[in-house]
């Protein structure tokens, strides 16, 4: 068969969690739930963190940013999946893929840098808090930022093209429930070295780079506790990390898992589940873990109803 002359399918099917009829009523809801409870907290933060003048500092910012990342993420995979669960019909149209795709890449590479640019924030404030409102300046923070968001454009424009350059031999059938790099890779039947070459290049970058600023930024934070003399000191250092570390755990371990390994590895019926669950456990555990465990978000939460009551 010459793969060359291959046309594009108009619609891929979705096999994950197909053979769950029975469940898909209650799956749907569970999701329905989780859904609105992530957007709704997280909309709560961005809220809180624009309006509220104490928490306007770069800490606030990077996790303003952080909540619109889980939100767009979230969006990106799980409405289609509770259409397709609902319907009963797991298909998504060839450009609309295209476009999933693209975002879904775009949002998880912003958001693994941008817990990279978090750690650096909490060892600067910890390990030199003296010159942390000179060193972590509104400019510095702006630039950090749009360096992520430019810096994974990039990434997933580059994976995106590639990924809709491969021969796929007439098969439309993607056991997976939302449209990502390595579901394509095991249904073409074509050469996928330029796609594994492109995630080993693009590798140090998107996930060892970011990575390693936050393992170095966390040695250095442990150490710099550990030689303080007072106890209470000890524990508010440990407090004002403690939030981002718990993120990192839930969201880079599972992203590591499923980007930063030998392409042989893979079981799509595995890493469907680990996928379903960073799209909806992680972004719907990020406002709690930071609303619960901060004490300035929960000030400022309380201020806010305050005035509303009164109001």
């Amino acid at each position: 068969m010459d793969i060359s002359n291959q046309t594009a399918p108009s619609e891929f099917i979705l096999l994950a969690f197909s053979d769950l009829n029975e469940w898909h009523f209650f799956l749907s809801g569970f999701m329905i739930f989780t859904y609105l409870v992530t957007v709704t907290g997280n909309a709560l933060i961005i809220f809180l963190v624009s309006f509220e003048s104490n928490l306007q500092t770069p800490m606030y910012f990077f996790l303003s940013n952080l909540s619109v990342l889980d939100i767009c993420l979230t969006t990106t995979t799980i409405p289609q999946l509770i259409v397709n669960l609902i319907s009963g019909r797991s298909v998504i149209a060839y450009e609309r893929c295209k476009i999933q795709l693209f975002f879904y890449v775009l949002f998880v590479g912003t958001e693994f840098l941008l817990l990279g640019v978090m750690a650096y924030d909490r060892y600067v404030a910890i390990c030199n808090p003296l010159r942390y409102t000179m060193v972590m300046s509104q400019k510095l923070c702006g630039q950090l930022s749009a360096a992520s968001w430019s810096i994974s454009s990039l990434n997933s424009t580059i994976h995106t093209v590639f990924t809709f350059s491969l021969p796929l031999c007439r098969a439309n059938k993607i056991n997976y429930f939302y449209c990502d790099i390595s579901p394509f890779l095991a249904i073409s039947c074509g050469d996928i070295s330029r796609n594994t070459n492109a995630i080993l290049a693009t590798s140090p970058v998107m996930g060892l780079a970011p990575a390693m600023c936050i393992i170095i930024s966390y040695i250095c934070i442990i150490s710099r506790i550990l030689k303080m003399n007072s106890s209470a000191a000890m524990r508010k250092a440990f407090s004002t990390c403690a939030s981002h570390f718990i993120v990192v755990l839930l969201y880079c371990g599972s992203c590591l898992f499923s980007y930063i390994r030998p392409m042989s590895s893979y079981s799509l019926n595995r890493d469907s589940i680990i996928a379903l669950i960073n799209n909806m456990i992680s972004p719907i555990l990020n406002p709690l873990i930071y609303t619960l465990r901060n004490k300035d978000v929960k000030e400022a939460l309380q201020k806010v109803m305050m005035k509303k009551l009164f109001s």
